[in-house]
């Protein structure tokens, strides 16, 4: 069956195949290790996982590639301010060094949490310098690059084309242009290749390169590393929105610059996340992440579950009590899963419907939908649902594995208190029953009535 996918490019579906059918390669914009990645972030990288997993599921070998940058992400995107990780250091007084590995590290943790795929690489932009240092002078070669006093900078009127992914000309940058911090620069589209290190302050991360000790820009890293490890142009570059209008098109320009490609054949972007309607920001004390949700006792995957409710293309607004009924309808779906019985041959009409909602444009909505009709389809034998269900959880990710057709094992101080309710239930004592109920749920345990008896689920 075919895959369509949206191409930001052409501003079209269309249908996708690798360019070497032997292996499908992907590139996404990773996290800036400055500080616990958001739940924001989160959704564009789940996108990624999803696209990378529905890749799989049709019988592609994909290559997936995710940098983490460490340097050079400077707090404004016109090229001023002080580096992200800069700032980390300071506010945590650790070296801009620990900072990185520590969220490095917390990062990977929050994406195991939430089922995300490994990468086969995560190259991080530090170990990099001289990749992107080649780059910076193959552009110069080539005559994109002019000098300023404070950094190497691209001459972004060379290219014809630029900010054609963003759907903008340089004229019309030009026109909507704030007043630039750095008056030497020649437009106001051009953008920092390598920064100069401040005289007047000693900077953690810093090299020496043909300009000038200094540390990469942004932007460059992305080309550098992404071009390595996938080729000169490779199949598919994911992102956020928030990368479409000026870090993406940055990066095609230094492609087409120094390699004459637009570095991926498929720009593709995740919407933003919203919170009870509005944008989420750390200002505004809303940018949630994985531990706020283990604080409240949630579970991480009923976020993933969430995701998967809305388009990648469209906005998802995050409410608390939004997560909390994607998790009600997770712990549904695994209570119904358990008295399943063991998968056997699946149902191969709702195969192919879920196969057709993931290959559109990765339609999880309608996916997610086609699970619960599957679910509830009372003339299909819960072994053949079972067998489909665990296929459709490879691009879900939601771990059912670990659910279908394997009845819960109650831990034998919680099947003491279910049985200690019972008696109290049966001599009519409901203020007991209730407190033993409590007591359960302390545990992790939830105690229903049925009209066959208590049942216990997994809270």
């Amino acid at each position: 069956m075919e895959i369509k996918l949206y191409n930001a490019l052409t501003r079209r579906k269309e249908i996708f195949e690798p360019a070497d059918q032997d292996v499908t390669k992907v590139y996404a914009c990773g996290p800036t290790v400055y500080n616990t990645v958001s739940i924001g972030n989160f959704r564009t990288f789940l996108f990624s996982d999803l696209l990378v997993r529905t890749l799989e599921y049709n019988g592609q070998s994909v290559r997936y590639v995710m940098n983490i940058t460490d340097v050079g992400h400077l707090v404004s995107d016109g090229d001023d301010g002080e580096d992200k990780l800069e700032v980390g250091a300071a506010r945590e007084g650790k070296t801009a060094w620990e900072v990185a590995q520590e969220y490095t590290d917390q990062f990977l943790l929050d994406a195991d949490r939430l089922h995300l795929r490994r990468p086969d690489e995560l190259p991080r932009a530090t170990d990099h310098i001289e990749e992107q240092i080649n780059m910076i002078q193959e552009l110069e070669k080539k005559g994109f690059t002019y000098a300023t006093s404070d950094g190497i900078y691209f001459d972004t009127s060379k290219l014809d084309n630029y900010g054609e992914l963003a759907g903008q000309k340089v004229e019309d940058k030009e026109e909507g242009a704030r007043v630039e911090v750095n008056k030497e620069k020649k437009n106001a589209s051009d953008f920092a290749l390598w920064k100069f290190s401040p005289s007047d302050e000693k900077r953690q991360m810093e090299w020496e390169s043909p300009w000038g000790i200094g540390f990469p820009g942004w932007h460059i890293e992305c080309t550098a590393m992404s071009t390595k490890y996938l080729g000169n142009l490779y199949d598919i570059h994911t992102g956020g929105m928030d990368l479409k209008m000026v870090h993406h098109p940055n990066e095609i320009a230094q492609s087409e610059g120094a390699l004459g490609t637009t570095e991926a054949r498929f720009w593709m972007h995740a919407e933003f996340l919203q919170v009870d309607g509005g944008k989420m920001s750390k200002s505004l004390g809303n940018a949630y992440n994985v531990d706020d949700f283990i604080e409240k006792g949630i579970d991480p995957l009923a976020f993933r579950y969430l995701t998967l409710t809305a388009h990648y293309r469209s906005h998802l607004n995050f409410t608390w009590a939004s997560l909390e009924a994607a998790q009600s309808a997770l712990k549904k779906l695994r209570m119904i899963v358990r008295e399943w019985d063991t998968p056997a041959i699946g149902c191969a009409d709702y195969e192919r419907r879920f196969e057709g909602a993931v290959n559109d444009d990765l339609d999880t909505p309608q996916a997610v939908a086609i699970v619960w009709e599957l679910v509830h389809d009372a003339t299909q034998q819960t072994s053949a649902k079972a067998q489909s269900l665990l296929k459709f959880d490879a691009v879900l990710g939601l771990g059912l594995l670990d659910y279908i057709a394997r009845q819960l094992i109650v831990p034998e101080e919680v099947q003491k208190l279910v049985d200690e309710r019972a008696v109290a239930r049966d001599t009519k004592d409901w203020e007991e029953g209730d407190r033993l109920r409590d007591e359960a749920k302390k545990l992790g345990y939830v105690i229903e009535d049925t009209p066959d008896g208590q049942r216990v689920t997994e809270e």
